[in-house]
């Protein structure tokens, strides 16, 4: 009697441990077969943006292999480069603020000389 309930044991466990991923392979549809659902406009902008995701991914898995180089965690090393971009981002915009700003005083000066 003992046996026969750990023979019934075994042979649920093992229907749900292959049975279940088994079940879950045949019923995912494949990437080819979700984007033959999509409406057309969606694949076109899909098939658009594609290779702009791509690399961007490239470039996020390049980022991240230099930041696993240093002896740092990984995500120090990436707050201390977001740093370094954002101050870099903010003095281009002051030195294209300059130079807005000094253009606009040559024009000033332009225009009182001609007004002369």
């Amino acid at each position: 009697m003992k046996t026969i309930t750990w023979v019934k044991m075994i042979a649920a466990g093992a229907s749900c441990c292959i049975g279940g991923p088994a079940l879950i392979y045949y019923v995912t549809p494949s990437e080819e077969e979700l984007f033959s659902r999509y409406n057309p406009e969606l694949q076109r902008r899909s098939l658009e943006n594609r290779k702009g995701k791509q690399e961007d991914f490239d470039t996020f898995v390049t980022r991240l292999k230099q930041y696993s180089k240093s002896d740092k965690p990984i995500w120090t090393a990436w707050e201390e480069d977001d740093e370094k971009t954002r101050k870099l981002g903010v003095q281009a915009m002051l030195e294209a603020k300059r130079a807005e700003d000094a253009a606009a005083e040559a024009r000033r000066h332009e225009i009182k000389g001609s007004l002369r």
